[in-house]
């Protein structure tokens, strides 16, 4: 049952791993991806040429492109981006170059008392990290298969309780891949049904209800990007170009989801750490701009944002 606590405006966080901007080219697949939803409010596809500074006044939309170099040589990474995104600091800087995978280990005390959650939370405001994690992941962590990431360590930061099976089955959470595909086949015990994108999106939206700030990751984009969908991600579909289309029409199927149920006073963000999938041409990360993407109220408040470490703080002044 959802909590009788309400609130009247909400933050909702749409983090995408590894997508970024570039020209719409034949070597970006973005350009031809069948996003419905992202036309729809874009008036054409993800690419740099829609990117401007403009609000627009009708539909309360900012779409422009952030830096996620940092001001740093080399290609940015996940562990150092995800840090900047989560803590509002340029860590790449702090660690003194660009970490991969996970954060620096001289940074994680400070993404946990620093992070977004905790300043929503110390502002009386409540705060939740919508990904559904099955005991499977539990289990990896304590045998030290895996390592946290920064979304959980500053969820642990924050007190916040972790999302599972039951969340999933009772709409009340959403997994990484969308649709459930891969916690129904790593988890075959916890019998979580598949889910149309749209619905995941519905649910993730219907969380800030009882939230001033939700937050939602996806490594979709990234893992595609790098030619490394797993199977039930991948729908058995070779080649990044063709995995690229396949993973962004679930993730403009989720976006259509939480723009179609979205609050009138609550604002959806979506951005991500570093570039990857907008381009053929490089198997790796890219240097190119992450999209920033709001809609709602809220949006004017990231007009100021020029790179991925300040958009913790424009939450703040968005919320």
């Amino acid at each position: 049952m959802r909590s009788k606590h309400h609130v009247i405006m909400s933050v909702v966080f749409v983090f995408l791993d590894g997508v970024g901007l570039a020209p719409a080219t034949h070597d970006n697949p973005l350009a031809a991806a069948a996003t419905p939803a992202l036309h729809a409010l874009l008036g054409g596809p993800l690419t740099l040429e829609q990117a401007t500074q403009r609000i627009s006044s009708t539909q309360r939309m900012l779409f422009k492109p952030i830096d996620a170099t940092l001001g740093v040589p080399g290609l940015p990474q996940s562990g150092t981006g995800h840090t900047a995104l989560l803590a509002g600091v340029n860590a790449a800087a702090l660690h003194g170059r660009h970490q991969p995978h996970f954060p620096p280990v001289a940074l994680r005390p400070l993404l946990a008392e620093q992070s977004i959650f905790r300043q929503v939370l110390a502002r009386g405001g409540r705060a939740t990290f919508a990904n559904a994690f099955g005991p499977g992941y539990w289990q990896a962590l304590a045998a030290r298969r895996i390592r946290k990431s920064a979304s959980v360590i500053a969820a642990e930061g924050a007190g916040l309780r972790f999302r599972d099976g039951n969340d999933l089955r009772d709409g009340q959470a959403v997994s990484w891949d969308v649709t459930n595909a891969a916690m129904q086949l790593r988890e075959p015990d916890m019998n979580i049904p598949l889910v149309h994108p749209a619905e995941a999106g519905a649910n993730l939206a219907a969380l800030a209800t009882d939230h001033e700030f939700v937050f939602y990751e996806s490594f979709l984009p990234d893992l595609a990007g790098h030619g490394r969908l797993t199977p039930e991600a991948r729908n058995d579909t070779p080649g990044i170009e063709s995995q690229v289309q396949v993973v962004m029409a679930l993730l403009d199927g989720l976006i259509g989801g939480v723009l179609g149920v979205l609050r009138p006073g609550d604002t959806v963000l979506i951005t991500s750490d570093h570039g990857n999938v907008e381009s053929l041409a490089e198997p790796v990360h890219t240097r190119n701009p992450v999209p920033l993407l709001a809609v709602g109220p809220g949006a004017a408040a990231f007009a100021q944002v020029e790179a991925i470490s300040g958009i913790a703080q424009a939450i703040m002044n968005a919320l």
